[in-house]
């Protein structure tokens, strides 16, 4: 997974791994030229990189001095580095930075039935502000790590990545995930993230954003459930509101996350097992909580707009009911 900070981890990693091998060099050096003993030759070799100027052990011979020298040469800009790269972690926060992000990673790892939203750009965005609202768990991809940068702490969940790679989708937990949300600027990536998340997880949502008509159908065959074009629908909002201004203020009112009217769907599986397979009407849901029954997916796919009371429930279908928030939570309960 890539991760910020991990940047700043290689450099230290490089630094000490380079100071090690100086400091192996040099003791190895002293004890083949000088016949130090290891103590004697590995205290002086920390006394030389470090140029603290303590006086050696014992006199060297010339070529003791020479290596000595050379030693000073090799590592002197080494062992600064080395100091710095500690200095930016355990003084500037890196250290503390890169556990956090580690910390969400694990958190990352153990999410079940979230949502990816791949590109972080202006779709993306609205896209992770409507989660937030309905408090539904999702991790975004991005490998623009600027784009973080006017949201920084308001997403908790995100990889800085490629998402048409394979293991940046799995780092992002693709096979645990309920659905993908694919927003990338390209069309040709878009396809490419829903080729790669169809085969991972045969079961999951695909929805992807598309800019030209030709791409819909390359965009479904690769395995996109469904496919949304943001221009031809914000064309289609703005002539609708020239011709039926009220209709769409009214669907707005209804989709807003900002009032407190929700359109909730009643899935077969969630209704108690003396309502499964009887008719609209035996569930009096107008009766049980003031919420009113305004569609129907049937088991077969087909959607019934006001559907009849005597339609039946049946396994697979899906009931979508508009009321109140508090109309709603009552329905849940079924009592």
């Amino acid at each position: 997974m890539a991760i910020y900070g991990f940047g700043h981890l290689t450099r230290l990693k490089l630094a000490l791994l380079v100071l090690l091998l100086i400091v192996v060099a040099g003791t190895l050096g002293f004890m083949l030229i000088e016949d130090y003993s290891f103590n004697e030759a590995f205290y002086m070799t920390i006394i030389t990189i470090s140029t603290v100027g303590f006086q050696e052990i014992r006199p060297l011979s010339i070529y003791g001095r020479y290596f000595t020298a050379a030693l000073i040469v090799f590592s002197f800009g080494t062992f600064a580095y080395s100091l710095s790269a500690v200095y930016t972690y355990l003084i500037s926060g890196e250290l503390k930075r890169y556990f956090l992000e580690v910390r969400k990673q694990k958190q990352i790892h153990s999410m079940k039935n979230h949502i990816i939203i791949c590109g972080f750009g202006r779709n993306g965005k609205q896209v992770a502000a409507d989660l937030e609202r309905m408090n539904q768990e999702y991790v975004v991809i991005e490998k623009d790590e600027e784009s973080f940068e006017e949201t920084a702490g308001r997403i908790k969940h995100s990889i800085v990545g490629d998402a048409t790679l394979d293991h940046v989708l799995l780092d992002a937990g693709i096979e645990r995930a309920s659905a993908l949300i694919t927003t990338l600027p390209e069309d040709a990536d878009n396809v490419f993230v829903v080729l790669t998340a169809r085969e991972i997880n045969p079961n999951l949502n695909i929805i992807s954003r598309a800019s030209v008509d030709s791409s819909d159908p390359k965009l479904r065959r690769a395995g996109a459930n469904n496919v949304v074009m943001p221009d031809k629908v914000g064309g289609t909002h703005m002539a609708t509101l020239v011709m039926k201004p009220d209709i769409v203020e009214f669907y707005n009112l209804v989709t807003s996350q900002d009032n407190d009217i929700t359109l909730e769907e009643i899935t077969y599986e969630s209704l108690p097992e003396e309502f499964k397979n009887h008719s609209i009407s035996d569930l009096e849901i107008r009766k049980r909580c003031g919420a009113n029954i305004i569609g129907l997916k049937t088991n077969s796919g087909t959607y019934v707009l006001n559907p009849s009371p005597t339609e039946k429930i049946t396994e697979g279908s899906k009931l979508f009911v508009l009321g109140m928030s508090e109309q709603i939570e009552l329905l849940k309960q079924w009592k």
